[in-house]
């Protein structure tokens, strides 16, 4: 589960190397995003040459929680950190970056971000 004010690890090349929550997308008063949900977040970290700068404004997926997510079969997965993917826009599902770092949930490509996926 990721509340707000959670730090992501950035799991895409984009330059960013970490994220603050600062919403949750999905309702009025969500307080809670779990994997393949949408966030706003802000760059806290970033490489120097980065086209995302620290401060900058950005739509993140979350594609990793230390949670663990329960599958419908009963099993429950869980990773080592909890990261995000950058998005070009909310309306959009495409990712900025062009490689994505690190396992993703099957969860993600069943939410509609094939392109993550693949």
């Amino acid at each position: 589960m990721i509340q707000l004010r959670t730090v992501l690890t950035v799991a895409d090349n984009t330059g960013a190397r970490k994220l603050r929550v600062y919403t949750i997308h999905g309702g009025s008063k969500r307080k809670l995003g779990h994997i393949g949900d949408f966030v706003g977040a802000s760059v806290i970290e970033a490489i120097p040459e980065s086209q995302f700068p620290a401060g900058t404004k950005v739509k993140a997926v979350i594609v990793r929680t230390r949670h663990p997510l329960r599958r419908r079969d009963g099993s429950r997965i869980r990773f080592d950190d909890n990261a995000g993917i950058i998005l070009e826009s909310s309306e959009s599902n495409n990712p900025v970056g062009s490689r994505v770092f690190g396992p993703i949930a099957r969860e993600v490509k069943e939410k509609g971000y094939t392109k993550i996926a693949s």
